[in-house]
């Protein structure tokens, strides 16, 4: 695997951070095949209300760079989220590959603007188990 490869991963900050610690195992996963350039969406530490000492300007304009740099983008969506939304339409609209990562949680059904969208690959999985094959057959074709 080339270390070239820059990853963009998407989890939800201020939609709920119940994920935080999966969102780490992920980018501990994807850190194997490539650069994360978003790893403290993984941080447990990391507030509901988003990072301190930051405007919500300059992520933005930070998050929208990184978008940019990225080869691919992994979304963890089973915590709906309008920013990973976001990211997500973003980096469709720059012809970035979009893998979107989902658990079938009760009450839960993954949005159809994801789920209908030919342009997203979405993956069904139980736990941080299934996804080191998900992973890599989404990567691989991806280079």
């Amino acid at each position: 695997w080339s270390t070239e490869m820059k990853i963009y991963f998407a989890g939800s900050i201020r939609g709920g951070r119940e994920d935080a610690a999966l969102y780490r195992q992920i980018i501990a996963l994807l850190a194997q095949y490539g650069e994360v350039l978003t790893e403290h969406v993984g941080d447990t530490e990391l507030p509901n209300d988003g990072e301190e000492g930051i405007s919500d300007e300059a992520v933005f304009a930070r998050d929208i760079g990184w978008l940019a740099q990225a080869d691919v983008v992994v979304a963890e969506v089973t915590t709906p989220s309008h920013g990973v939304g976001y990211e997500i339409a973003r980096a469709e609209a720059l012809g970035k590959p979009v893998l979107c990562l989902y658990r079938p949680a009760a009450g839960r059904r993954l949005s159809a603007m994801l789920a209908g969208n030919p342009a997203v690959r979405c993956e069904i999985y139980e736990d941080a188990e299934d996804l080191r094959p998900i992973l890599e057959r989404f990567l691989r074709e991806a280079r």
